[in-house]
């Protein structure tokens, strides 16, 4: 039974390390549609992420509309340089992409890596990573999340509710300013 656990925990440690924002076992069954949360109030013209802090802002201009906590990468101090190194970006970036499907309930991409990140890690003959994801819990925020608050590849982790109100308020475009 020993070899067992072990060998479970490290399988969930090796799911951990996979890309947020890929499909997986808990996605909803092709041609099943997830039900989103409708967000009707003021649009969302930013997102303020305070990373020492752990927490996420949503602003209609000087405005806080919502504001969270969450989980960072599972090495959460300094900037994402390279793929694998478990930190989550610094800097801005851009709302670019939606996935209904991920295997952590819902997720909303952002722009990372942009040029200046490409470049960096390719001066240490590098990659900069990417699918770097504001997301839900999925199955392995479920077992390490309670324990560990920074837990993923480097995306910011919020629970399964606020990730369906994140999905709903913001749209693609809108500017996300990481702080340390």
């Amino acid at each position: 039974m020993p070899n067992f656990s072990r060998r479970h925990a490290s399988l969930a440690l090796l799911a951990v390390l996979a890309a947020c924002g890929k499909s997986g076992p808990t996605a909803p069954a092709r041609g099943a549609m997830p039900q989103f949360k409708r967000y009707s109030g003021p649009p969302v013209t930013q997102v303020v992420v305070q990373k020492a802090e752990r927490r996420m802002f949503l602003l209609n201009g000087q405005t806080v509309l919502r504001s969270y906590n969450f989980g960072l990468g599972n090495q959460p101090v300094g900037p994402k340089q390279f793929e694998g190194d478990g930190k989550t970006p610094e800097g801005l970036y851009y709302i670019d992409r939606f996935n209904p499907r991920s295997r952590y309930h819902l997720s909303v991409g952002i722009s990372y890596p942009n040029e200046r990140d490409v470049a960096y890690a390719a001066q240490f003959g590098r990659s900069a990573g990417s699918d770097i994801m504001f997301h839900g819990r999925g199955p392995e925020g479920n077992v390490f999340a309670p324990k560990n608050r920074d837990w993923t590849a480097g995306c910011l982790a919020l629970t399964d509710q606020e990730i369906e109100d994140v999905y709903a308020m913001l749209q693609p475009g809108v500017p996300v300013m990481l702080y340390p």
